[in-house]
């Protein structure tokens, strides 16, 4: 990605940014979308990183069903002892010996090299299959920098330090000094930051720029195939992109670190930006596994799935994710493991 035209320029508007990439072009390395199952359904126990079957068993191998052997912690050998050893005056250690052909001490031993193949599983060899399985997908951090300085320095380094992820920033109007933070850490890490600035202030800070025109912005300038919306208050505390990444690479139109479910039947009704006024009316946190709905402020969708499904109308953000998960056709996943990310400020209260 060439940065050079577009550093420490300042445009006039979010419009007037041009667009010259190709932003149709098909996922090459995604895996095609699951559209038998449309997002809706819930508590199917699917777990989008391989971890966990349909039965509460562990599959670290990335598959669901029955038990087998390494991917099986806390099982145990239909009718071994808990430590047959013992009863030979022996604990198990591997310093100690016994009889070679001796079947209790056999069973033993190869109960302790499970229980270590389950150790090292846990240390992350799952997570190191998940990065070589997306090694192949690319994937964009996109960013609007309205505020807050310090939040957005710590945002982006999370990124840079915990992922080789490709930032992509937009700053309205330097609200505080926030867009020549963002010029900074753009001109140490050209490479990895590409910034776009513009003179048009935030609407929702009194200014003319919109939420919807600048997602939809940023979406359009990407080139890669999984494009993650991305909150300045949201830091990464390790690698949450992975698990993202390869949900929607498995099939996944998105997957998000929070998931959202639909109130009950009965208390929808039909109208344009509907989803705008349900948020205080019944929808509530869901997932792990299939899910209605994923909040914008961490989530990675397939770019070619979201251009037309983001609501470019949005004013001020709130809830359009809801709109843009409505919009999405295709199954919509939290990861089953929790995600190395955290929230600089809590969530103001709604106002009464």
């Amino acid at each position: 990605m060439d940065t050079a035209p577009h550093q420490g320029r300042i445009w006039p508007t979010v419009a007037s940014i041009p667009v010259s990439a190709v932003t149709d072009k098909p996922p090459g390395h995604l895996g095609p979308v699951r559209t038998e199952d449309v997002a809706g359904a819930v508590g199917t126990g699917r777990d989008t990183t391989g971890g966990r079957d349909t039965t509460g068993g562990r599959d670290t191998a990335g598959g669901a069903g029955a038990a087998t052997g390494v991917g099986t912690a806390g099982a145990r050998p239909r009718g071994a002892r808990a430590n047959p050893a013992d009863e030979l005056g022996f604990s198990g250690d591997p310093e100690q010996r016994g009889d070679p052909g001796d079947d209790m001490l056999h069973a033993q031993r190869v109960w302790d090299a499970s229980l270590a193949a389950n150790r090292l599983d846990a240390a992350g060899v799952a997570d190191e299959r998940q990065r070589v399985a997306t090694a192949d997908v690319t994937a964009s951090v996109s960013l609007i920098v309205d505020g807050r300085p310090e939040d957005v320095r710590a945002s982006i380094e999370s990124v840079l330090e915990h992922t080789e992820a490709h930032v992509l920033a937009l700053d309205l109007g330097d609200v505080d000094g926030a867009g020549e933070v963002l010029h900074e850490l753009a001109l140490r890490h050209p490479k990895r930051i590409t910034e776009w600035r513009v003179a048009e202030a935030p609407h929702w800070r009194g200014g003319s720029a919109t939420w919807g025109a600048c997602r939809a912005k940023l979406l359009r300038l990407d080139t890669s195939e999984v494009h993650v919306l991305m909150e300045t208050s949201v830091v990464l505390t390790g690698d949450a992109l992975t698990p993202l990444v390869a949900a929607v690479a498995d099939g996944a139109v998105a997957a998000g670190w929070h998931g959202l479910e639909r109130p009950p039947d009965g208390q929808e009704a039909p109208g344009a930006g509907l989803e705008r006024q349900l948020i205080g009316a019944g929808w509530h946190e869901a997932g792990p596994g299939r899910v209605r709905a994923l909040r914008g402020d961490l989530m990675a969708v397939r770019r070619s799935a979201a251009i037309g499904a983001l609501p470019e109308d949005a004013r001020d953000g709130e809830n359009a994710d809801l709109e843009l998960s409505m919009a999405l056709k295709g199954e919509l996943v939290v990861p089953s493991d929790r995600l190395p990310v955290r929230r600089l400020h809590e969530p103001e209260a709604p106002q009464e």
